[in-house]
Order: C-alpha cells, then sequence, then structure tokens
C-alpha cells in the first residue's frame, strides 16, 4: 500500500477537520483565498451578501474551473431585521435565434454539445452580483472586487486538489485555441503550487468595477463576446445581451422534522431536494442507522422519484407552467411515497402533481445575523471552453441543459433559461436561520443537501460532521455521469453494499473523480441558543470555513 504522500489527490483519505467557530461572522467556500476575502470585508464592517459576493468574484479567478463571470448563480438572502428570506435567480438565458429548428439545422440531437459555442447562454452572474450588492449589500462593486483584481493580476499559487479538476475538466478542451491559451502553458496544465496569472481577466473586472454590470451586457465585454460568437457561427448578438435581466423571485420550501427548508426556484434543481425530503419525512431514518443498507435504499428510491419529477416538469417558470404547489404538497409526496419499496429497487415514472395544486458554492453570515447562501457555475470544467477575444475568461455551457425534444417543457428556445443543477438551500427553525449550506457537484447537489440535511437533524450530527461523514450517489447516465448505478462512498460498510445489490441496486465503482461524484459541501450552522457560527468545508476539496 502506498502512503499518505504517494497517493495521488483523488485517493487520500479524507482527514476530518475541527470544527470552526464565531460570534462575529463566518464564511465557508472551496477555496481558501476566497474563504480569507470574505472574512476580511466582515471585519472591514461590510455585511453577509458583501462577503458573499466576494467570495464569489475571488473564486472567479481561483477556481476558474469552476466558476466565472462567463456563468450564472443562484442566491438565498435571510435579512436578520425582517425574518424575510430573498431569492435571485442570476441565471442567463438562450441567443434569441436559438430555436429548435436552429439548433437541429446544426444536425444537433438530444443534446447541443458542451464544447461548442452554441451551448454557451446569456452570462447572468454579473447582474445578480450588482444586483445583490445594490439592493442588500453596503459596499460597491469596485470595493469588493479589490481583491479578484489583486489576484487576477499578480498571480496565485494552484492549489492540489485544483490543479486535478483543472486537467480532468479541461482534458476535452485543448481543441479550442482561446481555451488552450488562456488556460494553459503551452498546452500543460498548471502544477500544484505554480503561480497562475490572468491579467486579461484583471481588466475585465476592472471594467467592470468602472462600469458595472453596464459594462458587461451593453459595453465592451458584451461586444467582445457577441464578436467571438460571430466568428465561431454562433448565435448570440447585442440584443441578446441588452435584454437580460435578473429576478427576484419565491424560493421554493417545504418542512422537515418541522424545520423549514428553502432552495432556490426553477429553473433551478432545487425542488428536487424538498421533494426527496418529503418523500423520506415519514420514515424514521434514525432507527434505521447511518449508511445502514435500509437508509440508504430509501433515500436512492426518493431520489429516483424526485428526479422523475424534476426531469420531467422543472424549465423556465417564465415560459412554461411549473406546478410547484402540486409538487411540493405533502398530499403529494404520501402518494409518491406509496410507491417505495423497501424491499425493492424501482424504476419509477413521473406523478402527476396537477391534481394537488389549485392554481459553484458560498456561504457567509455577519455580526447582525443575515446569512447568504451563493452558488455561482458555469456548468462542466470550464463551461464550453471558448473564451471570447481578451476577455479571460471562459463561457459557460447551460445550453446542453436544454432537451432538444419538441414540446417538452424544458425544450430551447428564445430567450429561455434552461434547467439549471446549481441550487443553494437554507434551513429556518421558524423565523431563524439554522443552516445554509450549498454542493458542487452538478445532478449530485441535491441529492448531497438532503444527506447532509438528514445528518444533522435526524442524526444530530455537527455542521462539519454532516458534511465529512460518507455520501451515496445515484446515477442515471446523465451528463457528467459516466454510467447508471449506485456509486458508494469507499467508507460506507460493504455490508451497505451487499444490501443494496440483495435489492436490485447495481453498485459502480467510483472512477478517477471520485472525490468529485459526491460534491463538495460548504456550511454554516447557527446555535440556535448562544448565536455561535459554527462553519463546515468538504475535505473532499480544498476549501475552508473561517469564523470570528
Amino acid at each position: 500500500m502506498p502512503d499518505e504522500k504517494q497517493r495521488a489527490p483523488h485517493q487520500r483519505r479524507f482527514a476530518k477537520r475541527s470544527q470552526v467557530m464565531g460570534t462575529n461572522g463566518a464564511v465557508a467556500a472551496s477555496d481558501p483565498l476566497a474563504t480569507l476575502a470574505g472574512l476580511r470585508i466582515l471585519m472591514e464592517g461590510g455585511n453577509a451578501v458583501d462577503a458573499a459576493v466576494t467570495v464569489s468574484l475571488m473564486q472567479n479567478v481561483t477556481n476558474a474551473s469552476s466558476t466565472g463571470i462567463g456563468g450564472d448563480l443562484f442566491m438565498l438572502i435571510y435579512l436578520a431585521k425582517t425574518g424575510e428570506v430573498k431569492a435571485l435567480n442570476a441565471s442567463g438565458r438562450a441567443p434569441y435565434a436559438a430555436t429548435l429548428d436552429a439548433v437541429e439545422k446544426l444536425g444537433y440531437r438530444g443534446r447541443i454539445p458542451r464544447n461548442t459555442i452554441h451551448a454557451a447562454t446569456v452570462p447572468g452572474a454579473v447582474y445578480g452580483y450588482e444586483e445583490a450588492l445594490r439592493q442588500y449589500g453596503t459596499m460597491s462593486f469596485k470595493e469588493v472586487l479589490r481583491d479578484p483584481i489583486h489576484y487576477a493580476e499578480h498571480g496565485f499559487p494552484v492549489s492540489e486538489m485544483t490543479t486535478v479538476m483543472w486537467q480532468l475538466m479541461g482534458r476535452d478542451l485543448g481543441s479550442i485555441p482561446s481555451f488552450k491559451r488562456q488556460f494553459t502553458f503551452d498546452g500543460r496544465t498548471p502544477r500544484p503550487g505554480e503561480i497562475f496569472r490572468n491579467p486579461q481577466l484583471a481588466r475585465t473586472l476592472r471594467l467592470l468595477a468602472e462600469g458595472g454590470r453596464d459594462a458587461f451586457y451593453r459595453g465592451p465585454i458584451a461586444e467582445a463576446i457577441v464578436r467571438y460568437s460571430d466568428e465561431h457561427g454562433g448565435f448570440f448578438t447585442m440584443r441578446d445581451f441588452a435584454d437580460h435581466t435578473s429576478n427576484w423571485v419565491e424560493p421554493a420550501e417545504t418542512t422537515y422534522r418541522g424545520y423549514r427548508v428553502i432552495e432556490a426556484q426553477p429553473n433551478s434543481q432545487g425542488i428536487a431536494a424538498l421533494l426527496m425530503l418529503n418523500l423520506l419525512e415519514a420514515f424514521d431514518l434514525r432507527a434505521l442507522g447511518h449508511n445502514s443498507a435500509e437508509y440508504v435504499h430509501l433515500c436512492l428510491e426518493a431520489k429516483k422519484l424526485a428526479f422523475a419529477d424534476r426531469d420531467q416538469y422543472v424549465a423556465d417558470p417564465d415560459a412554461v407552467n411549473v406546478p410547484m404547489r402540486g409538487l411540493l404538497s405533502k398530499e403529494y409526496a404520501a402518494r409518491r411515497r406509496a410507491l417505495i419499496d423497501p424491499d425493492r429497487a424501482a424504476d419509477p415514472k413521473p406523478g402527476d402533481p396537477f391534481e394537488f395544486a389549485d392554481t459553484i458554492y458560498t456561504c457567509a453570515a455577519d455580526k447582525q445575523g443575515n446569512v447568504v447562501s451563493l452558488i455561482s457555475s458555469l456548468f462542466f470544467g470550464f463551461g464550453c471552453g471558448h473564451v471570447p477575444g481578451d476577455t479571460g475568461f471562459p463561457l459557460q455551457c447551460r445550453g446542453i441543459g436544454f432537451h432538444l425534444e419538441r414540446g417538452h417543457r424544458n425544450c430551447i428556445a428564445p430567450h429561455k433559461r434552461p434547467m439549471h443543477t446549481i441550487t443553494p438551500a437554507l434551513v429556518l427553525a421558524g423565523e431563524r436561520p439554522l443552516m445554509a449550506l450549498g454542493v458542487v457537484g452538478g445532478h449530485m447537489q441535491t441529492q448531497a443537501h438532503q444527506q447532509i440535511i438528514s445528518n444533522v437533524l435526524d442524526f444530530g450530527m455537527s455542521m462539519q460532521e454532516a458534511i465529512d461523514a460518507p455520501r451515496f450517489r445515484h446515477m442515471e447516465g446523465m451528463q457528467m455521469e459516466p454510467q447508471p448505478g449506485v456509486v458508494l462512498d469507499p467508507a460506507i460498510p460493504s455490508e451497505t453494499g451487499k444490501g443494496l445489490e440483495r435489492r436490485g441496486h447495481r453498485l459502480v465503482s467510483p472512477d478517477l473523480l471520485a472525490f468529485w461524484m459526491f460534491g463538495g459541501a460548504q456550511a454554516i450552522r447557527i446555535d440556535p441558543e448562544n448565536g455561535v457560527y459554527q462553519g463546515g468545508s468538504d475535505s473532499r476539496f480544498d476549501g475552508c470555513a473561517m469564523a470570528y
């Protein structure tokens, strides 16, 4: 057996991290430099919104494979003064020219290929950052961009796990000249500890610092994207950017064990986590034992039911009817729960919720009690891989989230938003926040939400224990999923795997991306008795939590 130093990063045993605590504020993110930047904002008098936006923008620089201003974001904000939760949908829309007929003429069937310019939708993140700061922040765009500009200009040492992600996520993009030029050293990805500088991104961020979102959507940045799109046969026009807006929406919400669980509204997949929790609420999960075959089986069956409904109904609510009240009703959950056989795996179909309907991640908390849950993403690593001009950032590939199936709720259409995997979460005890959490990892995100929330509320774990606990994943062979089946964290007992196989589940061995397959979680828990913030950061990734 090789010792720990000889193991590849994805093979190493995850070390348990100590619980991070503080009373004045906390930040958790998947990159230490980003966490430090957010904590500095809090210590300088900024609030949780200022800190969360800073952290997310920093990760544009230090985690360029995962997020960037070429992507989208969703945000939940708990306002301590009023007890309200505000939800921001800052996801982008398809170009006006992106009709199903136009896409089919290009020869695409089923899904748009990931590494084409046609996979890009209008980036929504920049609009969302400034909108959140304008409405609920205390600092300017220029102030929160200070550290991101500095590190983009002067560089940063690339962390070990980031180099793995950089190499694996970018391995299919080497044929794209703009990606190779911007994110490799003559075709080679960075080594651990190597300094990476992105002066082109620094210039772009300075444009935002001076001109705000208009510089992006109505100025030189949009012009560069449209020019690049034209050169590569894309659909973008300046109208696509000028017409873009972010929206304040009602979040999706349910209750679990008496707690309020809040996720992003569709077109985010957050509702899937709520569906799972609704289905599982009637079972005594604690009595089954953590990660026992009985427990994991119930969670997997709940996941399959929830995802069947997710794939059928989650789409852009501005374009189609999404039956939210029916999907989240306890009566609908009871009907769907009856389909779960405790002794046998099933292959469920979508339900009919209409009869019950009457009509990348960061969290921060400040000393005033405001809590922010923010997630932003490019979808696949480095998005579609196309870097417009000298902007320094890749465009997302959210267009592959559309179905190319006429009549499907999530079928591509002009100025329409695709189904998103990213979703932030909040858990409230009555009117007071208990947890802010999020997970990176595509289709694993809502599965991990359910498992982490259950770890805390059913099994009494601390925030860090709940994040580091072994996880499991059900795959259906969708995007980013190599093959259908159930993947178990190697730390889960072999008896659990045997029990699942007896129930008809197909087990799949983790691949080289095992550390990524189970998602990377960040979270903050607020002690209801003394108000102490408990930060948690996933040992599977490079991030950290800080509090003071």
